[in-house]
């Protein structure tokens, strides 16, 4: 893993933007076609609004989705979909697929098994995500299921996830945060040619230093990307806890 730091969170989304670019161009270049998955977050503000206005082929670009709330309408604020589509996917030029989280399934194990065979079946270049103020990775809170092949997962959300959900705004109180989603597992995040977490704010410092300095554990899910062999942590002073929140 290596890990860069930055004066302030909007620097920190530039830079990731710019190396998922990278990443991205040199897949099209290669192979005709690249593969991205994308999270979600206050953590990814930044990174979408610059990751929108570099030049990219979009028209080559796979985009699969890495978490999603079940039974939250994607009218919601709080819905992952609506971000993507509002901050992403409706701000560059038509992808050649997307494969949004239907969080609204029926039922979320199809939804599951729809989605692993899509993605069994497209290597990724290349995932943006966050780290969790609980060390999640997407939504695999603690403690995570660090052996499970299955790409896509139902999980239950802890208490300590929802509050975070609920102190970001994105929510009026706990009792309307879902407590359950579908998430990305570990193992196939792992799976991912480059994986690019940025982490921004005070709040993240600590599970920052977990991630870092703790036994690699699923009580700390984000500790699996120290195995990672192309991963980069980019994060602000804040969260690196060597500065004010930015």
């Amino acid at each position: 893993m290596e890990k860069f730091i930055f004066d302030t969170a909007e620097a920190m989304g530039s830079a990731a933007a710019q190396y998922a670019v990278g990443i991205i161009n040199q897949a099209i270049a290669q192979r005709g076609r690249a593969v991205v998955v994308l999270a979600t977050g206050a953590s990814q503000f930044e990174v979408y609004h610059h990751l929108v206005t570099m030049a990219v082929d979009w028209s080559k670009v796979t985009m699969f989705h890495l978490d999603e709330y079940i039974g939250l309408p994607i009218t919601h604020p709080a819905s992952f979909r609506k971000y993507l589509m509002e901050r992403f996917i409706d701000r560059v030029n038509p992808l050649a697929a997307v494969h949004l989280i239907d969080g609204e399934h029926p039922d979320p194990a199809e939804e599951c098994r729809r989605l692993g065979a899509l993605i069994q079946a497209s290597p990724v270049d290349v995932t943006l995500a966050g780290v969790g103020e609980n060390g999640h990775l997407a939504f695999n809170d603690p403690p995570a299921d660090f052996d499970t092949e299955e790409p896509y997962l139902l999980v239950n959300l802890d208490e300590a996830c929802r509050r975070q959900q609920l102190g970001e705004g994105w929510f009026n109180s706990l009792a309307e945060v879902p407590e359950r989603a579908i998430s990305m597992s570990i193992r196939q995040i792992m799976k991912t040619d480059h994986l690019i977490l940025s982490v921004p704010d005070r709040r993240k410092a600590q599970a920052i230093k977990s991630m870092l300095e703790g036994p690699i554990s699923p009580q700390c899910p984000a500790s699996i990307a120290r195995n990672h062999p192309r991963c980069r942590l980019l994060l602000d002073r804040a969260a690196a806890g060597t500065g004010k929140e930015s």
